[in-house]
């Protein structure tokens, strides 16, 4: 009983898929080893993408604009405040996550693991953050009025949580894909924590993918991937588990869900590398046939990529006077080319329909993305009919 989930061997066809996600990653850490003007904007916004798809599995939904602003460190929009406190300690594991897991010599250990938990709930102490449940734990479909999945006993949680973080130190010579796939799945299913198990699992995956080193941490979470496909997330998860703790079960749909998200993240993430290179030659004419600042092509860029553009990060980022930035965006809106929304103490800038128009005429040259498993989702829905069909979920 105390044993986890094992690792599936990759078939031929995940090992090509696997082949084109390394080669897809590796074509994107030679971008960002070059300095351009739009990396650190990209790597803010793929941040907030991975706050937002993560929380909104979860059921705490804020708009682009929020997330955005949970990264800069700004008040949200529209977020009510309980929302906005699951969002900022989602921010905080994240960033423990993007910036302590590349350290040499790093260790995911139960007390790491721990730490983020309380970081993400330290603002509902009722949630026991940090702390291992101490009862019973059920997974709950509303829509259907019933419990479809039950944690594995209270009084195992301390020794399959050991084993998670001995299999993460002791079994890193693996393909990074599978093995952050894997404690993803063994932590979900353990549900160690009354709550946040789901994004604990989730952060705990991108950490284990920063130790390979291959493409920043930033760009390697599929979070966002997640969050837009969550009725798959769910049903993968669902047929895997079979309704309890069932660590001998066959996890190979879940490997290739993840392979797939990973592959179809890493098209999407190459492609707004593409879209941010040719926005930024737009950008440069528009500053050169306005006569402008080159510090003026950043809050531009930021509003193409659909941001608000805010004084006081302005005044952060371009190390400027609040007078001079002030004069900056009043020019910008004179032009126009931003638009003020709000009063005084609270107001922000987004593109005009002039500015817009740039954004939509890059993006009318994308490509579709290419599905590496196109049958996996028929298949996805399949199993978990078959699981529920079997009784395996408890009521």
């Amino acid at each position: 009983m105390t044993e986890l989930f094992r690792t599936p061997d990759p078939d031929l066809e995940d090992r090509g898929v696997i082949n084109e996600i390394d080669a897809m990653r590796a074509g994107l850490a030679s971008v960002l080893r070059v300095p351009t003007r739009w990396s650190g904007s990209l790597r803010r916004t793929a941040q907030a993408r991975a706050i937002q798809g993560s929380n909104t599995i979860e059921g705490y939904t804020v708009t682009d604009q929020d997330a955005a602003a949970a990264v800069e460190d700004e008040r949200p929009l529209s977020a009510d405040e309980s929302t906005w406190a699951e969002i900022i300690g989602y921010r905080r594991v994240l960033t423990y996550v993007l910036n302590l897991a590349t350290d040499p010599g790093f260790a995911i250990d139960e007390m790491v693991l721990r730490t983020m938990h309380f970081m993400l709930l330290e603002h509902d102490l009722s949630k026991g953050p940090g702390s291992y449940r101490m009862g019973a734990v059920h997974v709950r479909d509303e829509q259907a009025d019933r419990n479809v999945y039950e944690g594995p006993d209270p009084d195992l949680v301390p020794v399959l949580m050991q084993g998670l973080a001995s299999e993460l130190t002791t079994h890193r010579d693996g393909e990074p894909l599978i093995r952050a796939a894997m404690a993803h799945l063994n932590l979900v299913m353990i549900h160690p924590f009354r709550d946040g198990n789901g994004r604990m699992a989730r952060a705990l995956q991108t950490m284990v993918l920063a130790a390979d080193h291959i493409i920043e941490p930033t760009f390697s979470s599929i979070e966002e991937w997640l969050g837009h496909n969550t009725d798959d997330y769910y049903r993968v998860l669902a047929a895997t588990g079979a309704g309890s703790w069932h660590p001998q079960n066959d996890a190979h749909l879940w490997v290739k869900f993840n392979l797939r998200a990973h592959h179809m993240q890493a098209q999407t993430v190459r492609r707004r590398f593409e879209e941010a290179e040719r926005l930024w030659t737009r950008i440069d004419a528009v500053v050169s046939d306005h006569r402008l600042s080159d510090r003026m092509a950043d809050p531009l860029f930021d509003a193409l990529l659909g941001l608000r553009v805010t004084r006081p990060t302005y005044v952060k980022r371009a190390e400027l006077e609040d007078r001079t930035a002030t004069r900056d965006l009043g020019k910008l809106v004179d032009l126009g080319l931003l638009e003020p929304r709000g009063q005084t103490r609270g107001r922000y800038y987004v593109g005009s329909t002039t500015l817009m128009d740039i954004q939509r005429e890059v993006r009318t040259a994308r490509t579709a993305l290419r599905d590496p498993f196109p049958s996996l989702g028929e298949e996805i829905r399949r199993a978990a009919a078959g699981a529920q069909a079997g009784g395996v979920a408890s009521s």
